[in-house]
């Protein structure tokens, strides 16, 4: 027997016997609690989820150094400009850099819930979310956290451009032998691999996408589908509670129906990266058309951003394969 306290939460409406049912349960984003089966896991993740509201709020008040920048290079000869724009952007590398690393660790913890989650323990991805639901609330918890650093980003372009300025400076004081205060913060290889990581649109989605397809390619005992069907089964969950009245009445805040929206999105762009033909293709087992009526059943404008993440993101949308239903809806 698993120690079990939240038996009461998951309330579970339907037996699933058959393969074209819904997985269909109540999965507690707001209360779940780990059972002793899930400590051990669950306590490593939450160390770095800790750390993830702070990296949203340092990302949300990010300004950037452009006018310092701006003033510096129209006045290539004013060394008081030149310095003031480098020790404008010195701290900012060093938080771009603090992000950079915090996508790392985000990694290994997405590696640890994947372990868990997709494990021989129980005979299918439905057993495994309702019945480790604290760790299924962690998974989305990084999923929410990745797409709202990656909204962020986009519509900073400030990030990119103080990066650029501080390799370019940095490799003309290395030309003229200047010692540069702040080097040893950033070496050459360690900057090639910051500048690729913010050079992407979305750079926590690819960080997880390309964590979740190595996860895959290093566990070559563990069938792809305990993944894949983790991802879908947790797309279907979200979509499930979202469109279920006396589902959506539990939430005590509608901050939790923001939170499913963009958890059920995260899933099916990691879905389609690392499933062979996507989320889109008639045999995915998400029900994309379902998902985007969801979503389209939202108030105007308040998931534009998730919307455009399917569209912008994803890996499969535009292949010939994909439904032309819902390519039009998402047209």
């Amino acid at each position: 027997m698993f120690g079990y306290r939240n038996m009461g939460n998951l309330l579970k409406v339907l037996t699933c016997t058959d393969l074209e049912q819904e997985p269909n349960f109540f999965l507690d984003f707001e209360n779940a609690q780990p059972t002793e089966a899930e400590r051990e896991v669950w306590e490593q993740v939450d160390v770095v989820l800790k750390d993830a509201k702070g990296i949203l709020d340092e990302l949300q008040a990010y300004k950037g150094a452009g006018q310092e920048i701006r003033e510096a290079i129209q006045n290539p000869n004013d060394d008081a400009l030149q310095e003031q724009a480098w020790a404008a952007v010195v701290p900012l590398v060093g938080k771009l850099k603090k992000f950079y690393e915090f996508s790392q660790r985000l990694e290994a913890a997405l590696h640890s819930l994947l372990g868990a989650l997709t494990s021989e323990t129980y005979s299918d991805p439905t057993q495994h979310l309702e019945r480790e639901q604290a760790l299924a609330k962690q998974f989305a918890e990084i999923l929410h956290f990745t797409l709202r650093f990656d909204e962020l980003k986009m519509t900073n372009p400030a990030i990119q451009n103080d990066f650029s300025y501080y390799r370019r400076t940095l490799s003309r004081m290395r030309i003229n032998n200047v010692p540069a205060e702040g080097e040893n913060e950033v070496n050459n290889e360690l900057a090639n691999r910051i500048s690729l990581f913010y050079a992407d649109a979305t750079p926590m989605l690819k960080t997880l996408s390309d964590g979740t397809t190595k996860f895959v390619s290093e566990n070559k005992n563990l069938p792809i589908e305990n993944t894949t069907d983790c991802l879908s089964t947790m797309a279907s969950v979200c979509k499930v509670m979202l469109e279920t009245p006396e589902y959506r009445s539990r939430f005590t805040s509608e901050d939790t129906v923001s939170f499913c929206l963009r958890v059920m999105v995260g899933v099916i762009i990691l879905y389609d990266y690392v499933h062979p033909v996507g989320a889109f293709a008639k045999s995915s087992k998400i029900d994309m058309k379902g998902c985007i009526k969801v979503l389209k059943d939202q108030p105007p404008n308040s998931v534009d951003g998730l919307l455009n993440a399917l569209r912008y993101t994803t890996k499969h949308l535009n292949d010939d394969s994909t439904n032309k239903t819902i390519k039009s809806m998402l047209q």
